[in-house]
């Protein structure tokens, strides 16, 4: 069968099914596509067993929480990319879709990690 004529088939069958679901179901739904989506942000990973398995910039052990919380305290982008020789441009805007995309996540971790006593 060609496989467009199969997606099609599935994205008619899902507007016929989202018209028939009600709005706790359709919240369910779109909570699964945003976390389905946001495991798959380009430059952005999760590895068990590095940096406590943050979402990290990859090639690096920067976890994006602490990018986003350095610039909610006045840095810079310029200032970022100075401190951290290893990023690029890219991964600052990789970092802040993936903080969008996955806020409350990132905000949590922004939190835990303020409460740690050094």
């Amino acid at each position: 069968m060609n496989k467009f004529l199969t997606m099609t088939s599935a994205l008619q069958k899902a507007e016929v099914l989202l018209q028939e679901m009600s709005i706790g179901e359709k919240a369910q739904l779109a909570k699964w596509l945003t976390d389905d989506l946001s495991y798959r942000l380009p430059g952005v990973e999760k590895t068990t067993g590095v940096c406590g398995g943050s979402a990290c910039i990859v090639r690096t052990r920067i976890p994006v929480w602490l990018l986003v919380e350095a610039l909610h305290s006045g840095a810079s982008e310029a200032q970022l990319l100075l401190s951290y020789p290893s990023l690029r441009a890219e991964d600052l805007t990789n970092a802040w879709a993936y903080y969008r995309a996955n806020k409350v996540e990132i905000d949590g971790e922004i939190v835990e990690n303020e409460s740690i006593e050094v």
